[in-house]
């Protein structure tokens, strides 16, 4: 298979701290690729280095056959989750969505349906829970129906049945070609979605041969 994201001796150093270790790496297109670690080993900013959020200290970082800082500033056809979700504004799916022109409202909606969201009518995000605001960022990250999905701990405050919704969703979208790649803390996840895993331990990446 092609590789779609080609970390080429790619680090990151905050002050004197090295946070993540020169890493090269390649993840192939149409895969679900596992991210595990403990908070802080290095997952998040190794994907906010992919999305283009923060700049390596060294090595570069090719999405799509695109280098992130030099063809493009950031990588294009990606829908991501990263971190905090709660700034995503509701009303303004539609107002993203316009922004492109990719999709339509009937997409939109469409898409809030796949998610779980379809009768929430026009409740506001102050009044969803925290699985409504998660199936509400996975919404916008899938909207579009990007090429590449970075997701960072997608089920967090999903039920059971959300947790399964989810999957399909993200299995789905797999079996139509979309790259993803998921950093959890659910084991279970991992071992239902993922084609291949890597740990990530103090700044290094490490492939993981089995999930058990």
């Amino acid at each position: 298979m092609e590789p779609y994201i080609i970390l080429d001796g790619v680090s990151k150093s905050f002050r004197s701290v090295e946070v993540l270790k020169p890493l090269s790496i390649e993840f192939e297109e149409g895969l679900i690729h596992g991210i595990v670690g403990r908070n802080g080993s290095g997952k998040t900013v190794m994907m906010k280095l992919i999305l283009g959020f923060l700049k390596p200290t060294q090595g570069t970082v090719t999405v799509g056959k695109k280098r992130v800082g030099k063809d493009v500033d950031f990588p294009q056809d990606v829908g991501a989750i990263i971190e905090n979700v709660d700034f995503i504004p509701y009303d303004n799916l539609y107002n993203l969505a316009a922004i492109r022109h990719r999709i339509t409202k009937e997409d939109v909606k469409q898409v809030l349906e796949t998610v779980g969201l379809g009768d929430t009518g026009r409740k506001k995000v102050a009044k969803f829970s925290l699985g409504m605001r998660q199936r509400l960022a996975i919404a916008q990250a899938i909207m579009e129906k990007p090429k590449l999905i970075i997701l960072d701990e997608p089920m967090n405050g999903l039920d059971k049945r959300g947790v399964e919704e989810m999957r399909q969703i993200f299995l789905n979208l797999k079996a139509e070609g979309t790259t993803i790649l998921l950093a959890s803390h659910n084991m279970e996840d991992i071992r239902c979605l993922c084609d291949k895993v890597y740990e990530m331990d103090a700044g290094v990446l490490t492939p993981i041969d089995g999930v058990s």
